[in-house]
């Protein structure tokens, strides 16, 4: 079984407190195959979850950031609201998703280095 980096984090903090699948479930409001669904990738991780297991499980704040970079590894969807998008971001955001599936790891690179730069 493949388990994504949330799935990983959740299974050793639920080993570590010697927690079933069930138990993490109830905790999360939700069902066994639901939560299984999410770890294995199938499904994202709900944004409410993760002030949850850090409440319950008293995560300090390397394992919170621990657990948010899990969640953000984990995504198997990303939306985008275009709806106050300017008509050069509506486009340019169409062109990433029609090249997503073919881009190499050297594009991305440069494409991250490019926003990330933008965020300064």
């Amino acid at each position: 079984m493949s388990y994504t980096k949330f799935g990983e984090f959740v299974r050793v903090l639920r080993v570590k407190h010697h927690e079933v699948m069930g138990d993490v479930a109830d905790l999360l409001g939700c069902k066994v195959p639901f939560l299984s669904s999410v770890e294995n990738g199938k499904k994202n991780v709900p944004e409410t979850w993760a002030p949850i297991l850090i409440e319950h499980y008293h995560l300090n704040s390397e394992e919170q950031a621990d657990l948010y970079q899990s969640i953000e590894e984990s995504k198997t969807q990303i939306k985008i609201d275009l709806r106050s998008a300017w008509p050069h971001q509506r486009l340019a955001a169409a062109q990433f998703q029609r090249s997503f599936e073919k881009m190499d790891e050297e594009t991305a690179n440069a494409i991250m280095k490019l926003l990330n730069r933008e965020d300064k």
